[in-house]
Parts: structure tokens; sequence; C-alpha cells
């Protein structure tokens, strides 16, 4: 038990003590590493990187510069450079802050262990949307063999906050869809985990903008009334499976995630990307450059 517990226990503010020395957190204090020499992890399990923060943080940088130096490992198939352990987001807005150094601590990780910080360190120190923040805890234990009360105790949560995320997990697809693009809270989806057609309600309380009090007793009457669901006209599952053919189609061709949501002719077209790197490619796309 002891050894299992060794990665959570021992801690990011080990690895960040620029003093600590010992096998687990080697000596050696911060360095100024030119930024183009830094790269991400492709493995990061964070995603989603809200722009408005990121604008604000660099806004912040420029004014009082980077007061917390990121976590690096040198990259395992460039010689030469480093990969983003922890602070993926603080170096995301030093480039918008156009910074040409910056601060660092490089310690020896491996890959599992380079994986496992990057996941506390994105639930401790960030606001994860609840998909994010489950599948990170589905990674802890496939991948660690974490439980459910180290997880609570590594991230500072409840055990019982740990298990109501991991339950999201089981959810349609289309709601970890609303979870991951924050359509729709973790409380509404909690509300409706329960109910015989998650999916069908999650549509009514997006469409109607129902709180989660009201998704929560639209819940209870679809559960006291199953044979008789609050469902959405025929010709609604029709324009549904008309949608999905156009979403799949804009998809291909753009190679990104699409979800149309038509409200009676009006709606919203989002395209989700995972990376800077797929955000510039459908600038380029959308500006004709």
């Amino acid at each position: 038990m002891a050894e299992q517990r060794r990665g959570l226990g021992r801690g990011l503010s080990a690895l960040m003590d620029e003093n600590a020395g010992g096998a687990d957190a080697p000596a050696g204090g911060v360095r100024e590493l030119p930024i183009e020499l830094v790269d991400r992890n492709p493995k990061q399990p964070r995603v989603d990187f809200d722009g408005d923060e990121l604008n604000l943080l660099a806004a912040s940088i420029r004014d009082k510069g980077l007061l917390q130096p990121i976590l690096v490992r040198a990259a395992p198939d460039k010689p030469g450079q480093y990969q983003i352990v922890a602070g993926e987001r603080r170096w995301r807005a030093a480039q918008i802050a156009n910074l040409k150094l910056i601060p660092a601590l490089i310690r020896e990780l491996d890959d599992l262990e380079t994986l496992e910080i990057g996941i506390i360190e994105n639930v401790q120190r960030i606001d994860l949307n609840p998909y994010e923040e489950a599948a990170a805890y589905k990674a802890l234990i496939d991948r660690f063999g974490r439980t459910q009360e180290q997880i609570a105790e590594a991230v500072g949560k409840s055990r019982s906050h740990v298990a109501n995320a991991l339950r999201l997990l089981g959810l349609p697809e289309f709601v970890l869809h609303a979870l991951r693009t924050n359509i729709m809270s973790a409380g509404h989806a909690r509300a409706i985990a329960a109910s015989p057609d998650p999916e069908s309600l999650a549509r009514i309380v997006i469409d109607e903008g129902l709180s989660v009090r009201a998704a929560e007793a639209l819940a209870r009457k679809a559960q006291a009334s199953p044979s008789k669901p609050r469902a959405r006209p025929q010709t609604d599952v029709a324009r549904d499976a008309d949608t999905q053919a156009l979403e799949q189609d804009i998809a291909g061709l753009l190679g990104l995630e699409v979800q149309i949501l038509d409200r009676g002719g009006a709606g919203e077209v989002r395209i989700s990307y995972a990376t800077l790197e797929q955000l510039d490619d459908l600038c380029r796309r959308l500006t004709g450059g």
C-alpha cells in the first residue's frame, strides 16, 4: 500500500519546492528557459482552456511577470527541449504575453509520473469542466490503481464528490458533450442521471434553460411516469436525425467535433477544438488564409 500511494503522497508541493532534495525531488533551482524550447505534453489530461482567462493571466504576466515557475522534464523524443509536466496554462499565457524566457523547474520523471502529476495538478489548481474532472479521476483509478479515498485525499475533495463525478461518465454521449462544453452543469447532469431517458431530459433542460431544481423536478416526474416521458414531437425526432447528419458532414469537412443546437429555426453551431493548432487551422479555413 505504501508503494501504491507513493505518487499521490509525493505531492506537487515537494516537486515545486526549489530547495527540495532527495531522490523524489532532485535539488535544483528555478531556471529561465527559452519559451520556444518548451512544449506541451500531448497526453496532458486537460484540453480546453478558456480564452478570456488566458488573456487575463497574460495581462497579469505583462504587469507583474510570471510569479510561479512551471514544472518540466527533458522531452523524451526531442533532445535539448523540454516537456511541460505542470503549468500549461501559465505557459500558454506567457506566450500570449510574448515572454521570451519562462521560469521552470526541471525534474526527472517518467511517463507515468508525468501523467499522474498532470492529472492531480489540473484537478487541484484549475476549474476543469465536469467531464474532464471525472475523466481525470477515472484515469487515476484505471492507470494507477488509486482508490476513491486516495484520490479524494490527494485533490482535497470528499470521497462522495469523487464518486458522484465518476457516475457522470455513465451518461449518454449527448450529455457528456454538454458537460465538456459547459452547456450543462454537473448539478443538472446528476439531477437527470437516474431518469429512464437522460438524453431526452437533457435536451429539455438545455432548450428551456431549466435550473437544477427544475431539472430535479422534471426527473422525478419522468421516474414516476416512465411510460409517459415528456418527449419531443415526432417532427423533432426527424429534425434531430437531419441535424445529426449535418453535424457529421461539417465535422468531416473540418476534422473537428461539431454540434448544432436548433431551436425552431434559430440556434447555434458549436465547433470544439482540442489544441491551439486546431483552432489556428480552423481560423485559416474560415478566413481563406
